[in-house]
């Protein structure tokens, strides 16, 4: 399933007031506890991150350019 910003949004905001009911669209899940709560959101945040590695938006490993310079003699 590919996740949205909404859906990782809607999450945090059911963890900052306290619920463990989440509704996605016409969807609503409940989940048992507040750690199966936060195990969610991390595996949202995961899949936008893979998302946007795929797409181009996030660089996935860092380049490094050195240059090497000599005074002309």
């Amino acid at each position: 399933m590919a996740y949205t910003q909404a859906d990782l949004e809607a999450l945090q905001t059911a963890l900052a007031k306290g619920e463990k009911r989440v509704t996605f669209g016409d969807k609503t899940v409940e989940y048992r506890s507040v750690d199966e709560l936060q195990a969610a959101i991390a595996a949202v945040k995961r899949d936008l991150f893979e998302q946007a590695v795929d797409t181009g938006l996030w660089p996935g490993v860092p380049r490094q350019i050195r240059l090497h310079t000599t005074k002309g003699t």
